[in-house]
């Protein structure tokens, strides 16, 4: 696949996944039904169907803007530059991320939004750069590092509002990922 055709490509998956995003914030916004219950309520069998629904499903708007710009950012440059294992790793990061947050995270709360995806993500990005120490994704190890290095500090439960957990595990799960896949082409 040529370059402009993989860009192309990285573009519109990283849209059409933030549309749907945003899409479901819209239908929730107008709706009455309460669609934090698409989140993930841990080890309750009510929140199984968050493992899947939960990135879908923001509390409001600035969390939505917060998520929709990285979401976007980070979804293109791993179709990008991975463009080989790009959905499975979404795929199993999403599902992954989910899975742990419901097994580990905190009971007493609906855990929502795509964060979890996205330190899945740019923790993919940067430790898949570093692993595999081709200079092209390093840069792009670095650059994660530069524009997300402050995500760090989501991953310790300072907050207790926001989903650390899904932060945490998103994290586990990209690094898992970035093993997993090392030998493939990107």
């Amino acid at each position: 696949m040529s370059d402009q055709r993989k860009f192309i490509h990285s573009l519109l998956v990283g849209f059409l996944l933030c549309a749907l995003v945003v899409s479901m914030y819209i239908i929730s916004s107008a709706s009455d039904f309460p669609f934090v219950q698409l989140g993930i309520h841990p080890r309750h069998i009510d929140g199984l169907l968050g493992i899947l629904t939960s990135p879908l499903v923001h509390a409001n708007i600035n969390h939505l803007i917060d998520n929709t710009i990285p979401l976007f950012l980070l979804t293109l440059a791993t179709f990008y530059f991975y463009h080989d294992v790009a959905f499975p790793v979404l795929l199993t990061g999403w599902f992954l991320t989910g899975f742990w947050v419901w097994i580990g995270a905190r009971p007493d709360a609906w855990h929502v939004g795509a964060s979890g995806i996205i330190y899945c993500l740019a923790s993919f990005l940067f430790f898949s750069g570093m692993i595999r120490k081709h200079p092209p994704l390093l840069a792009i190890s670095l650059l994660v590092t530069f524009l997300y290095g402050g995500m760090v500090w989501g991953i310790l439960p300072v907050q207790t509002d926001i989903s650390w957990e899904s932060h945490l595990y998103g994290a586990m799960a990209g690094l898992l990922l970035a093993f997993i896949y090392r030998g493939q082409n990107p």
